[in-house]
């Protein structure tokens, strides 16, 4: 490294490309595609020992550029996608969450098994747990025939911008920081919504008390609703959060947008204030505004540096095949 944060792109094994929907985002172009440095390297074996060469250098670009992306190499399924995953020895993080998931192969479980009409909005992976992922890593095995691309955003350009246009409200956010609350229906899981788990499967148990515990682990309270669902309330929550090594960027670390005034969840101030809805709308213009479309194609591997990134599922036409890794 010469000259401060400034990280010149070397690396002879891997080669940098184009895709479309990419940004410049603060002199950063994201994602930073990488590609086979030939026709004859994009075996999975070529791929696998240049990854095992440039560990570093590859997790410094996550950060540097906070989504990379392999295109062009021959991943074919979940076996594949386990083993390029495993070469970074990255440890492993459970999804814990209000989404439908399947475990496929060892670190391997599909993306959100909602129906994929449905827009799935933008967060940061796990955002109100305790501990969240430092990193998300998706596989493309199935791209599907329209739609279904997995934009995502900068997370500081919206709080630089939120900031900028309500400067009171943001402050006031940021002091008292924020309460969520989220009804999960009773025991069975229902795949016909996207935040179908039930409580039993999202807490591994069907004992309340073993679930409370757990829910309190992950500093959450739980109410038992009479229809044998629960209402799980968190807070207070950080507004904002500046993370290492990220050019002290404040990132919007929150789910308040996708939260709030929904049937099924709430927003607010840790306090009870309520937050002007014209404030929340405007959030969401913005975040529409700062994101990168990213559209998938066969056998790609996108890793995405959860801390600066919101992350979400465009509606698609089946079949879609995703799958996904998440990583401390």
């Amino acid at each position: 490294m010469v000259g401060g944060m400034k990280m010149e792109f070397c690396c002879k094994d891997l080669k940098v490309g184009k895709c479309e929907g990419e940004k410049v985002v603060d002199g950063e172009t994201m994602p930073l595609v990488l590609e086979p440095p030939s026709p004859t390297k994009s075996d999975l074996k070529s791929l696998l020992l240049a990854l095992e060469n440039n560990k570093d250098w590859f997790e410094q670009m996550i950060i540097k550029n906070s989504a990379v992306l392999l295109r062009g190499f021959d991943v074919r399924n979940a076996e594949d996608f386990n083993e390029i995953v495993e070469t970074f020895g990255w440890e492993d993080i459970r999804y814990v969450g209000p989404a439908p998931r399947t475990h496929i192969y060892k670190r391997v479980w599909t993306a959100n098994e909602g129906p994929l009409s449905e827009f799935i909005y933008y967060h940061h992976e796990m955002v109100l747990i305790k501990e969240y992922p430092k990193k998300v890593i998706l596989f493309c095995e199935i791209p599907p025939p329209e739609g279904g691309e997995t934009p995502f955003v900068p997370s500081f350009k919206v709080t630089e911008r939120m900031m900028k246009e309500f400067p009171e409200e943001v402050k006031e956010m940021e002091e008292k920081g924020l309460k969520y609350s989220f009804t999960a229906r009773s025991t069975q899981n229902d795949n016909s919504s996207m935040r179908g788990r039930g409580w039993e499967d999202a807490f591994g148990t069907s004992d309340r008390k073993v679930a409370e515990e757990r829910a309190k682990a992950l500093g959450m309270e739980m109410e038992w609703l009479p229809n044998g669902g629960v209402k799980t309330i968190l807070g207070p929550r950080n507004l904002t959060k500046v993370f290492e090594g990220r050019k002290g960027r404040k990132m919007w670390f929150n789910t308040l947008v996708g939260m709030y005034g929904k049937e099924l969840s709430s927003a607010m101030m840790a306090d009870g204030t309520e937050i002007p809805e014209h404030v929340v709308k405007r959030c969401e213009e913005i975040i529409e505004d700062e994101s990168i479309q990213f559209k998938w194609e066969k056998g790609d591997v996108l890793f995405f540096d959860n801390y600066a990134l919101l992350h979400g599922r465009r509606p698609s036409l089946p079949p879609r095949k995703v799958l996904v890794a998440t990583c401390k």
